[in-house]
């Protein structure tokens, strides 16, 4: 039961590339900051993650976007394990993303996205176990502006790849959002499924469920029971309430909190299998952040 729902974690984690995908036609400029105190115990989990896009428009209706993306990761150990955790104190994610969108006349937009990434300790010169390569294929059909529409709706369909997992082939994404009436909305699909009540259009609050984590390389191999632990991955469920306002059209200021549901924190060896289980105790969830979208 527990390794079906690390492969549910893990592929859901990777379904998160199609959805920043879209994100990053409308994201411009992100900064955020993550922190999870771990349940019974001192460690901590914090993130620092800030994210610029740079769309270029090419013809009508039809993009080119550049951006970056940089995640600090401070994984705060204080619990007493059998191997030196130093190495562990601080990782670091690097994406480079192209994505190039267009329209067609049926008003559905079609896009990719590919993302060179340097996940990893960061402790020495970068190498061959340091890279990774996410990228997806995607289509849009956006109707939520459509005044013509009692109930707007989007939804996305695509195909994403994610080197971490493996599987040498891409794997399928669905996900729809609607607004209901002028004061609720829902959206079904990963990584987040959330309902948002509008007391306006500057004020909204939701619940959610959702996903985050990430997964890193180690550059100095850790040595437990006489297996090599060459990777650190963080996968988690969790579900609270968020808030966001609206400062301008295009400001946003938001803040996630809630409690994990499933947590599994291990490293791993090169073949992605586990080493050593970290703490993996619920705990608290909290996300807030700013973000400047078109």
């Amino acid at each position: 039961m527990k390794t079906q729902i690390l492969k549910f974690l893990i592929v859901t984690l990777i379904l998160f590339t199609i959805e920043t995908t879209y994100a990053q036609l409308t994201d411009l400029a992100r900064i955020e900051y993550s922190y999870i105190p771990k349940g019974k115990s001192d460690d901590s989990f914090k993130r620092f993650r800030a994210i610029l896009n740079y769309p270029i428009k090419t013809a009508e209706d039809t993009y080119l976007v550049i951006g970056g993306e940089y995640s600090n990761i401070g994984f705060d150990i204080e619990d007493n394990y059998p191997f030196d955790t130093s190495n562990l104190r601080q990782l670091h994610i690097i994406d480079l993303n192209v994505a190039y969108t267009f329209k067609l006349k049926s008003g559905w937009r079609l896009g990719a996205k590919i993302s060179p990434r340097i996940a990893s300790t960061l402790r020495q010169k970068i190498t061959g176990d340091d890279l990774l390569l996410n990228g997806g294929v995607y289509a849009i059909k956006d109707r939520t502006k459509d005044e013509s529409l009692e109930k707007p709706y989007r939804l996305i369909l695509g195909l994403t790849y994610n080197s971490t997992t493996g599987i040498p082939l891409p794997l399928p994404f669905v996900s729809y959002y609607r607004r209901l009436n002028d004061k609720w909305s829902y959206n079904l699909g990963v990584p987040k499924t959330n309902v948002k009540y509008f007391f306006n259009e500057k004020n909204i609050v939701q619940s959610f469920i959702g996903i985050d984590g990430y997964f890193a390389n180690i550059q100095n191999p850790i040595l437990i029971e006489n297996t090599q632990a060459d990777n650190i991955s963080l996968s988690l469920i969790v579900a609270g309430l968020g808030y966001e306002y609206y400062i301008t059209k295009h400001l946003i200021w938001y803040t996630y909190s809630g409690y994990t549901l499933i947590m599994n924190n291990r490293l791993r060896d090169n073949d992605r299998e586990e080493v050593f289980k970290l703490d993996n105790v619920n705990a608290f969830y909290l996300r807030t952040g700013i973000k400047f979208k078109i």
